[in-house]
């Protein structure tokens, strides 16, 4: 190798350390921004407790279902809280909607599990089970009781008309549902 050909080599490699060493210096002048505003800002927590780092806990929530779904615990194994109930009081304390669509991920194996079944004909009167009415806020000024487990709500109701939401009131408010 001659002293032309060593030259040009020592010339890339001093030009490819200063080009790694400037985007090292970027990095942490970014990181040093970030961990800055974050510090400062106030919507979020936990960017605030964990600046720079809080960032990522979005990424990883949004892949979180894949990973879930391959490797690690479903939405409802995790103690004292699981993932399911964290979401539901992340989106109430959003302002977003909380309701909880029936869905397959709550086990149905449970004692006490209400399960809808087709039925054929409607139950006689005495082929039902009663129950009292739930008191929630027991101990409140104006506790409230939901009269039945299950009531009709906002469920999809801009996928069906009309006429079939107003008959299924109607006819929730006949059961007494």
């Amino acid at each position: 190798m001659g002293e032309c050909e060593m030259g040009f080599a020592m010339n890339v490699l001093d030009t490819l350390a200063v080009l790694f060493a400037f985007t090292i210096g970027i990095l942490v002048l970014v990181a040093l921004v970030i961990f800055v505003l974050d510090r400062l800002q106030a919507e979020d927590a936990i960017r605030r407790n964990y600046p720079v780092i809080g960032r990522f806990r979005h990424l990883f929530s949004t892949l979180g279902e894949f990973f879930r779904q391959y490797f690690f615990a479903m939405d409802r194994e995790e103690l004292p809280f699981n993932r399911a109930q964290r979401e539901w009081v992340k989106r109430a304390g959003e302002g977003k909607g909380n309701t909880v669509a029936f869905g397959s991920t709550r086990s149905l194996n449970v004692i006490g599990t209400p399960i809808f079944a087709n039925a054929a004909f409607p139950p006689l009167d005495d082929q039902f089970a009663s129950s009292e009415p739930l008191v929630i806020g027991p101990d409140t000024r104006t506790p409230y009781l939901a009269p039945s487990f299950f009531n009709v709500s906002g469920m999809s109701y801009g996928a069906i008309s009309k006429p079939a939401v107003q008959a299924l009131s109607r006819r929730a408010k006949e059961a007494s549902i």
